[in-house]
């Protein structure tokens, strides 16, 4: 399981976030939440994303997809507008055959919204960053 440095959004410091924590990270300069972006595969899915208490967005891509290269900085984009709400995590599926088998996708991105271990919502395909907004926000309220 790896770390990976976010900015805050509030003051730019630098952040290391941890991959799972019990927690939501927090600047350590202003201590406003940071975006939680992590990458995970099949050795630590689920301690990152299955068992966090923190709902997950998860993202379900490929180096190669076009598609998939074009919403990762929106997907990014989202996690940041709803740091301390919304984990994100980055998962290769040509680096986790057996999770892409699992969720059974069938396009990338393909992304899943992930709340105390069970999948509340799915969609495929790359979207604006408003439109990914709505989709987590309206998931997150209706489950």
């Amino acid at each position: 399981m790896s770390s990976r440095i976010v900015s805050c959004v509030q003051c730019g410091q630098r952040n290391r976030v941890p991959a799972a924590a019990s927690g939501k990270p927090v600047c350590g300069k202003c201590r406003a939440a940071v975006p939680w972006i992590v990458d995970a595969g099949e050795a630590d899915f689920g301690e990152v994303a299955e068992r966090s208490a923190t709902p997950v967005l998860v993202d379900l891509w490929a180096p190669w997809c076009g598609p998939c290269r074009m919403v990762g900085p929106a997907l990014e984009q989202v996690a940041g507008e709803l740091a301390g709400t919304v984990k994100l995590v980055k998962v290769n599926i040509d680096d986790a055959p057996g999770l892409q088998r699992r969720f059974d996708v069938r396009a990338v991105p393909t992304l899943l919204i992930v709340r105390d271990g069970t999948v509340i919502a799915r969609q495929a395909g790359a979207a604006s960053p408003a439109a990914l907004r709505s989709w987590v926000e309206a998931a997150l309220q209706s489950a």
